[in-house]
C-alpha cells in the first residue's frame, strides 16, 4: 500500500508540473502575440480610410497634391500602383535568379554532406545570411550599380536575390535530407541517370519543402528598404524597363514618412504590404501541410 501511495503522489507531481509548463508555455505565447494584434490594429485604425481603390490605380502623389487635400479636410488623391509594378518587377528578377541557384546549391549539400567544399559552402550560407541588408545593397551598389552607370530594378533584385539564397539553400537541403533514401536508389535501379533522379524523382518529392522556402525566402525580403535605397532608388511613374531606376512599396514608406504632407499614406501601404507578407506566409503553411513529407 505504501509503495501504491507513493507512486500515485509522484504521478500527481509529475500531473501538477506538466500543467505548470503547459499553462507557461500558453501564456507567453499570448503575450508574443500581443505585439502583432496591436500592430494590426494600429495599422487597420489609420490606415483603412486610404484603402481603396484610387490606392491600387493610381501612382504616388506629390507633396502640393497632398497638402491641398489635407487643407480641405479630404482624403489624399493618388496611390502606390508604381510601388506595387516595381515590387512585383523586382521580385520576379529576383525570384528567378535566386530560386533556381538555390535549389541547385542546396541538392549539393544534401548529397555530399561530408565534402570539404560543402561545408565551406554551407558556412558561406550561414554567414551570408547574418549580414546586414543595407551591407548586401552597399556591395551590389559596387557590383551593378556604379558598372551600368545608374540605379536600376534589376540591382535592386541581385541584392534581394543575395538575400533570399541562404534561406532557399537551408530549406532544400532539409527537404531532401528527409526524403527516404529508398526513393533515389530505386530511381537508379530502374536505369534513370543522376540528373534525372534528382530533377524527377527527388526534387518533386520534396516540393512542399522547397516551395515553402520559397515562399517565406520572398516572404522576407518583400519589405526590405535599405538595399533598395542603394540600388533601385525609386520612381514616381510606373516602369517595367529592369535597366531603370524603379520603386517598390517599401520605398514609398520611406519617401511617405519623409514627408508630413503625405504621412497619412504611410499607415495604407504599411497596411497592404503587411497584408502580401501574411498572405504568401499563410499559402506557405497551407502548402506545407498538405504535401507534408511522410
Amino acid at each position: 500500500m505504501k509503495k501504491k501511495k507513493r507512486l500515485t503522489s509522484t504521478a500527481k507531481y509529475r500531473l501538477t508540473k506538466s500543467k505548470i509548463f503547459f499553462f507557461a508555455v500558453c501564456t507567453l505565447s499570448a503575450i508574443t502575440m500581443v505585439p502583432l494584434f496591436l500592430i494590426l490594429w494600429e495599422l487597420v485604425k489609420k490606415g483603412y480610410k486610404q484603402f481603396n481603390l484610387n490606392l491600387f490605380t493610381e501612382v504616388a502623389p506629390t507633396s502640393m497634391e497632398a497638402m491641398l487635400a489635407r487643407i480641405s479636410d479630404s482624403p489624399i488623391p493618388g496611390g502606390i500602383l508604381n510601388g506595387i509594378t516595381g515590387t512585383l518587377l523586382i521580385l520576379a528578377i529576383a525570384i528567378i535568379i535566386a530560386i533556381p541557384v538555390g535549389i541547385m546549391v542546396g541538392v549539393y549539400l544534401a548529397e555530399n554532406p561530408k565534402k570539404r567544399m560543402a561545408g565551406f559552402v554551407r558556412s558561406l550560407s550561414d554567414l551570408l545570411q547574418g549580414i546586414p541588408s543595407i551591407v548586401i545593397g552597399v556591395v551590389v551598389y559596387i557590383w551593378i550599380v556604379i558598372p551600368m552607370s545608374g540605379y536600376s530594378a534589376l540591382a535592386g533584385s541581385i541584392a534581394l536575390a543575395i538575400m533570399m539564397l541562404p534561406m532557399i539553400i537551408r530549406s532544400t537541403e532539409e527537404s531532401i535530407k528527409m526524403l527516404p533514401t529508398s526513393l533515389k536508389e530505386a530511381g537508379l535501379a530502374l536505369g534513370g541517370s543522376y540528373t534525372t533522379v534528382v530533377l524527377r524523382v527527388l526534387l518533386p518529392s520534396a516540393f512542399s519543402g522547397l516551395f515553402t522556402g520559397s515562399l517565406l525566402a520572398i516572404s522576407r525580403v518583400m519589405g526590405e528598404t535599405a538595399p533598395l535605397l542603394v540600388t533601385a532608388l525609386g520612381a514616381s511613374t510606373v516602369n517595367w524597363d529592369a535597366t531603370n531606376p524603379t520603386s517598390a512599396i517599401s520605398l514609398l514608406i520611406w519617401e511617405f514618412y519623409n514627408d508630413p504632407n503625405l504621412a497619412n499614406l504611410v499607415w495604407s501601404s504599411s497596411l497592404l504590404l503587411l497584408l502580401f507578407v501574411l498572405g504568401i506566409n499563410l499559402f506557405a503553411k497551407s502548402i506545407a501541410k498538405k504535401w507534408k513529407i511522410q
